[in-house]
């Protein structure tokens, strides 16, 4: 590894660039934008949420554990609605879906995107008022877009010619006209990792733009008058930084709307540019503000709808990362330190990739910070990895910690609110951490931890 590699992976020590190994190193500072608002070390060093000190969470509910600092959470929900006023603002849930997370985005005036059947019965069981749910999904079975058409989902998200088939055939069958977005694959090639690009032509995910299918979609569904449809659907990936993405894909589905109206004397009356906000995982990241995403997402629409002489759409964004993500962090407990013939120092943790699977899925970057005291010993370059039977089983590729780490530190790791939860599994039997909510000084566990009695209770051989 270069060294100023090392120093850009470094979440706790300011971003230095190649200077970083002339620069003291202070293991104990915290970076704001990458922690929940509410962390902050306290008079022995250790983090604190919420008024919280991470050694009685621990000790109570256990490690390894997802810490939500809901007012966090909640903020950022304010900020969005704020950022978007005239816009509705759809928290895409994947990122992370509970019921109790469903209340709050509620609460704060959000709508819900869902992208299954699972998600779309936690939305409900919730109390999420369906006309508040926006259904997406490349394989919607015939039984989710039932439920979906029943229940009255406010919008459905179309993204094949099979399934606008399967839902004229229910619509018809019911004697209701559900709504409709269609899902655009504009070809935009989106700054991020291949996997969770999802605009560019080789993909799953809509109706292709450049070869016409998106065309041919609008087409049907108006001439054949059962669905209604209320507008376009784009989204170009995640952890997006760079919004040039946008302002490609804007300037391609509003010129398809133009074509439509062209053609069938239609303007649809909505427009949904998808989320994909980045956030900051390392020093290196600046995501832009809500305020900032607004400003620039509404002057590339203002313009590209006077160039087509367009009336400016009703707007709709999904961020789901962006409100969650940060209002996580992940607490540890130290098992094993081990130096490896000065090579490396593995700092083993109770935890890995069952439950943070971005590292080794994404090549992902994450911080992390001793959680539970203050240290006045010289850093050293370690990697904290996880608990399983996997070579890739790393959780902090490259991080600054104390020289003096040890089996019982605690350890947390910033950022982990978007899909670390979502995407977990029991690799190796090993049962799910809990999701513990912390607010006002008092915590509460939203999402249980699984047991090994969990695990068993699906074995019914």
């Amino acid at each position: 590894m270069r060294a100023h590699e090392a120093g850009a992976l470094h979440g706790d020590i300011g971003n230095r660039g190649p200077a970083w190994l002339r620069t003291p190193v202070d293991v104990n500072a915290l970076v704001p934008q990458l922690w929940p608002r509410h962390v902050a070390r306290g008079p022995a060093g250790a983090l604190t949420v919420a008024g919280l000190d991470v050694r009685d969470l621990a000790a109570e509910f256990g490690t390894a554990a997802y810490v939500l600092d809901e007012d966090d959470l909640r903020g950022r929900c304010r900020e969005f609605r704020a950022a978007f006023p005239d816009a509705d603002v759809y928290y895409a849930g994947k990122a992370f879906l509970c019921r109790a997370v469903v209340r709050m985005i509620a609460e704060e005036g959000l709508f819900l995107d869902v992208c299954t059947g699972g998600e779309l019965a936690t939305a409900l069981s919730a109390g999420m008022p369906p006309e508040r749910i926006g259904f997406h999904g490349n394989n919607k079975s015939v039984a989710e877009l039932t439920r979906a058409v029943d229940t009255g989902v406010g919008r459905i998200i179309v993204d094949s010619f099979t399934e606008i088939d399967r839902l004229t055939a229910l619509a018809r069958e019911r004697g209701v006209r559900p709504r409709v977005l269609l899902r655009v694959t504009v070809g935009v090639e989106a700054h991020t990792h291949e996997f969770i690009a999802t605009a560019h032509e080789d993909q799953k995910f809509g109706f292709s733009l450049a070869g016409g299918a998106a065309a041919t979609a609008a087409f049907r569904i108006l001439d054949e008058d059962v669905l209604e449809l209320r507008g376009l659907h784009s989204h170009i990936g995640s952890q997006i930084f760079d919004a040039s993405g946008f302002e490609v894909s804007a300037r391609r589905v509003l010129a398809l709307q133009a074509q439509i109206r062209d053609a069938r004397g239609v303007e649809l009356p909505e427009l949904d540019l998808g989320g994909g906000f980045g956030i900051a995982y390392t020093t290196q990241d600046d995501p832009a503000s809500p305020h900032d995403l607004a400003k620039r997402l509404r002057k590339i629409v203002d313009g590209e709808c006077a160039a087509e002489n367009l009336a400016v759409p009703h707007l709709s964004v999904e961020p789901g990362r962006a409100i969650v993500g940060p209002a996580v962090f992940t607490l540890y407990e130290v098992g094993t330190v081990k130096d490896v013939d000065g090579l490396r120092t593995y700092v083993s943790v109770d935890g890995g990739m069952s439950d943070n699977i971005r590292t080794a899925l994404y090549d992902a970057s994450y911080s992390a910070t001793l959680a539970n005291r203050a240290s006045s010993t010289v850093p050293m370059l370690a990697r904290v990895v996880g608990k399983h039977c996997e070579s890739g089983d790393i959780v902090v590729k490259d991080e600054f910690l104390p020289a003096d780490v040890q089996p019982g530190d605690l350890v947390a790791v910033p950022g982990t609110g978007a899909y670390c939860r979502s995407m977990a599994s029991n690799y190796n039997h090993v049962p799910r951490p809990p999701v513990v909510a912390v607010r006002d000084g008092h915590a509460r566990v939203i999402v249980r931890r699984e047991t090994e009695d969990d695990l068993l209770a699906l074995d019914v051989g």
